[in-house]
């Protein structure tokens, strides 16, 4: 991990109210010290945007109308486009919970058509196409508002870009798999 160490009981006040935001709120949910992994412990060491950035992805993940199925192709599918072990090791659990096949995840993993249908398809191509052209195909636009609505496309494309700027920090920062984390992509 390339970030320096950091201590629950050496936080400035801004480092606390971020990791009290992020452990108190729906994320932290019976998990004491989730505040300071993944993501998120890149968060509370930079409050200023850091508040704003766990903000947002508590949004995206608990206040939206995207079923939960189909929020977590959209973010397995960012996670793989980036490799982002993480992300995707953590997602790929929430997937399944959701009720994501897990086969089909693990074809997407692998860099192949992952089989899913109806609204995970939906997802999985708008974000494939986000990612891949930086946009989406008029095709594409018109059956997922007509399948998700105009809100349901506006969280989603808001799903895929947190999720970028997610994978990205995680990647960049070198976070590593907590314990009982399978690695998806072991030769990286």
């Amino acid at each position: 991990m390339r970030l320096s160490d950091i201590s629950r009981d050496h936080l400035t006040k801004a480092q606390q109210e971020v990791l009290d935001a992020i452990e108190q709120g729906p994320r932290g949910n019976g998990r004491p010290g989730l505040g300071l992994t993944g993501p998120f412990g890149a968060w509370v060491r930079g409050p200023s945007v850091g508040n704003a950035v766990q903000a947002l992805g508590e949004a995206i993940r608990y206040h939206t109308s995207l079923p939960e199925n189909v929020r977590e192709v959209a973010i397995c599918t960012v996670g793989v486009h980036y490799r982002a072990k993480f992300e995707f090791a953590a997602h790929k659990r929430l997937a399944i919970q959701a009720g994501v096949r897990e086969d089909s995840l693990n074809r997407l993993r692998d860099g192949n058509n992952p089989g899913f249908s109806g609204l995970e398809l939906m997802a999985w191509q708008f974000a494939s196409e986000m990612l891949t052209q930086h946009t989406v195909s008029e095709a594409t636009y018109r059956q997922a508002t007509e399948a998700m609505t105009e809100t349901g496309v506006i969280e989603l494309v808001a799903t895929v870009g947190y999720y970028c700027l997610i994978s990205l920090t995680l990647n960049t920062f070198d976070i590593p798999l907590e314990d009982g984390m399978e690695d998806p992509f072991p030769e990286d």
